[in-house]
């Protein structure tokens, strides 16, 4: 039940339906999350905590950088169904387009390999 209760509790705010949606796409880092979504750092770092530690996303480090997927195992296990919702209701919104077209620039990426 507490699993149950996590889960509902992250999917309870529109940001992080917005980054699970934008995961969706592919997986990304908190600067490119950012950079997507147009929201601070810190912001998007919470945001993918609470997502991770209720089990729907994994995190696999590169370097200094964490990156962020959807755990389909996960969610296929405890809320079957979650991506098709996500989906739908994300298909029509236009901010949502505008995320998912910045998360397809590679700006993150191509500064953490310069460093």
């Amino acid at each position: 039940m507490r699993d149950l209760l996590k889960i509902f509790k992250a999917l309870a705010d529109e940001t992080r339906l917005r980054i699970l949606y934008l995961l969706m796409e592919r997986e990304a880092c908190v600067l490119e999350i950012k950079q997507a979504m147009r929201i601070s750092q810190t912001r998007a770092s919470r945001n993918l905590g609470i997502l991770h530690d209720a089990g729907l996303l994994k995190a696999r480090r590169e370097g200094p950088l964490v990156f962020y997927s959807l755990d389909a195992k996960s969610i296929k296990k405890n809320c079957s169904g979650l991506d098709a919702m996500v989906k739908q209701a994300f298909e029509m919104d236009q901010t949502a387009m505008l995320h998912r077209e910045r998360l397809k620039r590679p700006a993150a990426r191509a500064t953490s390999s310069s460093k």
